[in-house]
């Protein structure tokens, strides 16, 4: 089976729309959003409707959260803030109950799935650095835990050792953000997996990122979330 697995669209439709197109194409069988379907971005109602029909597992991200119960926000920056207050103000009760009833995290046979570390998943810790994974690894026993968060596309293996996969190691695979990278890369990024083969692919796109940052400005939200759009910051 091909899986795409999704991540940190944050209310970027613009490149929700592109990410799907190109999965279509690429004979993909299902799709995993590892959450943050919403936040910073100006289309968070939209994006969840097309995540809701196109995903078979859907993930709550710190940023659903938060849309959902602002005092998680009390922990983000001040433009992450700002926008978790507007995202609440601009969701439908539809969307809104939705995100209420999102899991943390997911199994899918040796596959396990969260949207930060697996290491108390409810507390979105972040995996950046090889000391990150190495305490991460002690708290799943699947051969590839998924995951997104920092919106940077990374591999880490238990031993250290090749970055291809192998049967005979475990991995944690961060796909990187769909609608906010932050590798210094703007292009969208997400992962493909093929159970039966057992590979992984890290894909990039462009996307029409002027658009998204130009409703992010007419919504009014803090610019500097429009701008970081253009740098992949």
């Amino acid at each position: 089976m091909r899986l795409a697995i999704i991540s940190d669209i944050h209310g970027n439709l613009e490149a929700l729309t592109a990410a799907l197109e190109l999965i279509d194409s690429r004979g993909v069988d299902e799709i995993i959003c590892l959450g943050d379907v919403v936040g910073y971005g100006a289309n968070p109602n939209e994006c969840l409707d097309l995540i809701r029909q196109r995903c078979m597992v859907i993930l709550l991200g710190n940023h659903d959260a938060a849309a959902v119960d602002l005092s998680i926000a009390n922990s983000f920056t001040m433009n992450a803030r700002l926008s978790a207050l507007w995202t609440r103000q601009a969701l439908l009760d539809k969307n809104r109950e939705f995100l209420q009833s999102l899991p943390y995290t997911k199994e899918r046979g040796e596959i396990f799935l969260t949207h930060g570390s697996p290491y108390n998943p409810d507390e979105w810790n972040y995996i950046i650095t090889d000391f990150d994974a190495r305490d991460a690894f002690q708290s799943f026993t699947h051969r590839i835990c998924f995951v997104g968060h920092s919106h940077i596309p990374a591999l880490f293996s238990e031993s250290g050792g090749s970055p291809n996969l192998t049967i005979r190691d475990r991995y944690i695979i961060n796909v990187g953000s769909i609608g906010q990278p932050r590798d210094g890369n703007p292009k969208l990024s997400f992962g493909l997996f093929d159970t039966e083969a057992w590979t992984y692919e890290n894909i990039r796109a462009d996307y029409d990122v002027f658009t998204a940052a130009e409703k992010i400005n007419s919504a009014g939200l803090p610019p500097a979330l429009a701008h970081r759009l253009m740098v992949g910051v």
